[in-house]
């Protein structure tokens, strides 16, 4: 039970950062009002790590994409860690 749990709040991560990337192609969002500053503060905690890291190439930011990787392979290591713990 508590693993789908663990499953459903990444998969929710997830969603929040793929709804962030894709309103960054609007130039007409303002960043700095409801719900876009939430939004903003909550996916740069997941993403700010990978952008420190990797620079972008060119106009292209590539660290979201190493952002979800690594959150996936977390995501499915919890899961099967409290799977396997009956948990």
């Amino acid at each position: 039970m508590i693993a789908y749990g663990i499953y459903q709040v990444f998969n929710i991560i997830i969603f929040l950062m793929v709804v962030r990337i894709l309103l960054s192609w609007f130039p007409n969002i303002n960043w700095y009002k409801e719900p876009f500053t939430s939004l903003r503060k909550f996916t740069d905690l997941f993403l700010e790590p990978f952008r420190k890291i990797i620079p972008p190439i060119g106009m292209i930011d590539i660290s979201p994409i190493v952002a979800f990787l690594v959150i996936g392979a977390i995501q499915k290591l919890l899961v099967l860690l409290a799977s396997n713990l009956g948990i």
